[in-house]
């Protein structure tokens, strides 16, 4: 079944506003460049993914997309991440892809081969993996690509299991571990930390924003996250 990846990337200068407290205004940009970097470098090492549509405003992006094998589509519009996925599922369909998988630019922990194993083993039409609160989603497996109206956001798991019944489409909830955590506030910032310290996993440009100490002070806990 061919497969593409959605990838919705907001512009680095506006991203991760939420981490105001926690990260230096003029870090948050890099921060988000590398966790997406590090999300290129995991999705190209996904042999059963075709192809990366990253869809975005940021001028920097196409020639990191280009380099990771990434095609980029300009979101013009910048009307959010549901309706930037959408606008990759209208690509993806015109290109002939059967399947696309949403992911954020912000799980830099991302796994391959959990990704492969969810790609491998999916049965049902829409698979959604929460965040790690079990409310948001951060992973959505559609097939075909528009099984359902892409609609992220708070409690967006429950809502896209209730659009997936709604169209009579198949649907489970698919716990993957590398996706659980994306980064949107200083707790998030700080769970990233322990994990990335606590297991051997790739993030190598967030490792190097993280691990610049003089630059990056350690990270408190945002408690409304």
């Amino acid at each position: 079944m061919r497969t593409a990846a959605i990838l919705p990337v907001k512009r680095f200068a506006a991203a991760k506003s939420r981490l105001g407290e926690t990260v230096a205004e003029q870090l948050r940009a890099r921060l988000a460049q590398a966790m997406v970097a590090d999300v290129l470098s995991a999705l190209a090492q996904v042999s059963t993914l075709e192809a990366t549509i990253v869809i975005t405003r940021e001028p920097s992006l196409p020639a990191l997309a280009a380099a990771h094998g990434a095609v980029t589509i300009e979101d013009t519009a910048e009307q959010g991440q549901s309706a930037a996925v959408a606008l990759g599922v209208r690509h993806a369909i015109a290109e002939g892809y059967e399947r696309v998988l949403c992911v954020p630019g912000d799980c830099p922990a991302l796994d391959p081969r959990e990704l492969e194993a969810l790609l491998r083993t999916a049965d049902a039409s829409v698979v959604i993996v929460s965040d790690r609160h079990g409310t948001g989603t951060n992973g959505l497996l559609l097939a075909p690509p528009d099984a359902i109206e892409p609609s992220f956001g708070p409690d967006s798991c429950e809502r896209h299991r209730a659009l997936a019944s709604q169209a009579g489409a198949s649907c489970r909830v698919e716990p993957v571990a590398s996706l659980l955590l994306d980064v949107d506030t200083g707790a998030d910032l700080a769970a990233l930390r322990e994990r990335l310290a606590g297991a051997p996993l790739p993030a190598e440009r967030t490792r190097a924003v993280l691990g610049s100490a003089e630059e990056l002070p350690a990270v408190a806990i945002d408690r409304a996250g």
